[in-house]
């Protein structure tokens, strides 16, 4: 998924930062609460460990890009709120679990138009039980409750159509399979 190679090179760049002396700091960055004013504009507020961010904290990225949430060892764990401002997924959000910096376990993704999904997310994409909530486009109205797998509908679920039908059963990559 490219806005989670987006998170990363963030974070190996906010990693990079924390470690070098010429970014500005109010507070104590070392181990506490402070403010942390980097070099191109970026800024962490939150708490430190070790120099390292740990704990509730908010980074936010000069494009207007924002993280909310814990930190552990200096990356994203644990429930976190990723909202983008600019780029491709502006107006998209996130609201979940990370691991490692990286989006893992239960979460929400809303995009900007409003479509929705809500469920299991490994190693960055869609896998496990979720439920998709088409709110725009071809699809508005519809929704889908089931298994998602490496990102699409996959296996048994329910698909519910705007119109009031419903298919329950099998899907192979996206569409219906079987009886």
């Amino acid at each position: 998924c490219k806005f989670m190679n987006k998170i990363r090179l963030y974070t190996v760049f906010l990693l990079f930062l924390c470690n070098v002396s010429f970014a500005n700091c109010t507070g104590n960055c070392v181990n506490g609460y402070g403010t942390y004013t980097y070099q191109n504009g970026d800024k962490y507020v939150g708490e430190f460990k070790n120099g390292l961010l740990h704990g509730q904290g908010s980074f936010t990225w000069v494009n207007g890009d924002k993280y909310v949430g814990n930190h552990e060892n200096g990356k994203g764990n644990g429930q976190g709120t990723i909202t983008w401002a600019a780029g491709e997924w502006a107006g998209d959000k996130y609201v979940g679990e990370f691991k490692d910096d990286v989006i893992n376990g239960q979460g929400t993704y809303t995009w900007k138009n409003g479509d929705k999904y809500i469920g299991l997310w490994k190693n960055q994409i869609k896998h496990g039980q979720g439920k998709f909530i088409w709110a725009a486009g071809e699809f508005a109205g519809d929704s889908y409750v089931g298994e998602v797998k490496d990102d699409e509908i996959n296996g048994q679920g329910t698909y519910r159509f705007a119109n009031g039908e419903k298919y329950v059963g099998e899907f192979k990559d996206k569409n219906f399979d079987g009886l």
